[in-house]
């Protein structure tokens, strides 16, 4: 058996997430159902860096599966992309020591978020930003963000659903940057929780807004609790776009 590492990307719009769930289309169904029949009915299983939730995109989302198949590398690129829907695409396949795990090897990942603040809606951006046609003070919220890094416990930013028991992690680096009309959101960091991004670009929303102040960002750190951060910003505008090992 070979384990394989792959990075992939995925268009989010018409999956009801990554992980398998009974009666959805998902992007590791639909890999897994491909990778069976490469394999003549063999049930294959993939593991992933992490899951996305409905409708969240990736650009760099990365994988790995053993498989007993020989095949070059690239053969099994055009294979996979050959067999695989055109949402989703297999940017790089390589062989991975058997040890290897693309969700506990991973150090870091970077997720970006996008917000169109055009004053009218674009149709064909609809399922790739969060409009958003408000005034936003970007100022006030590069001030919230610094209090967002380095280690902390990010409690107050994850969904009460989150299953894990530590929720201390680092944030090494944010950026909000504009450019026409779009405001974009850079965060990496050793992990995220479940909704983190999509809560911690909800609040520093309300901040720009008006609706907090900076400075309410260590406090709602120290708090610990879900109920006092801002609302959890629209799956669309996320993109897993980068782990490292």
């Amino acid at each position: 058996m070979t384990r394989y590492k792959c990075k992939i990307s995925y268009d989010g719009s018409g999956f009801s997430g990554y992980q398998v769930q009974p009666k959805k289309r998902t992007v590791q169904s639909v890999i897994e159902t491909v990778l069976t029949k490469m394999h003549k009915g063999s049930q294959v299983k993939i593991s992933a860096s992490g899951r996305t939730d409905a409708g969240v995109h990736a650009r760099g989302q990365v994988i790995h599966f053993d498989s007993p198949l020989s095949l070059p590398l690239e053969k099994w690129e055009l294979a996979l992309n050959s067999m695989l829907p055109e949402d989703i695409s297999v940017l790089r396949v390589e062989e991975a020591d058997t040890a290897f795990h693309a969700r506990f090897d991973a150090i870091g990942k970077e997720y970006r978020y996008f917000l169109n603040q055009s004053p009218k809606r674009d149709p064909f951006l609809r399922n790739y930003s969060f409009h958003y046609p408000y005034p936003l003070n970007l100022a006030a919220m590069r001030v919230a963000s610094s209090y967002l890094l380095g280690t902390h416990d990010f409690s107050s930013f994850c969904s009460a659903r989150t299953e894990v028991e530590d929720k201390v992690r680092t944030i090494e680096t944010i950026e909000i940057l504009e450019d026409e009309g779009r405001v974009s959101f850079r965060f990496i960091g050793n992990g995220f929780l479940y909704n983190m991004v999509r809560i911690l670009v909800g609040t520093l929303i309300e901040v720009g807004s008006g609706k907090r102040q900076p400075e309410e960002i260590v406090e709602i750190l120290k708090k610990r609790d879900r109920r006092y951060a801002g609302k959890t910003a629209p799956g669309q505008g996320l993109y897993l776009w980068q782990v490292y090992y």
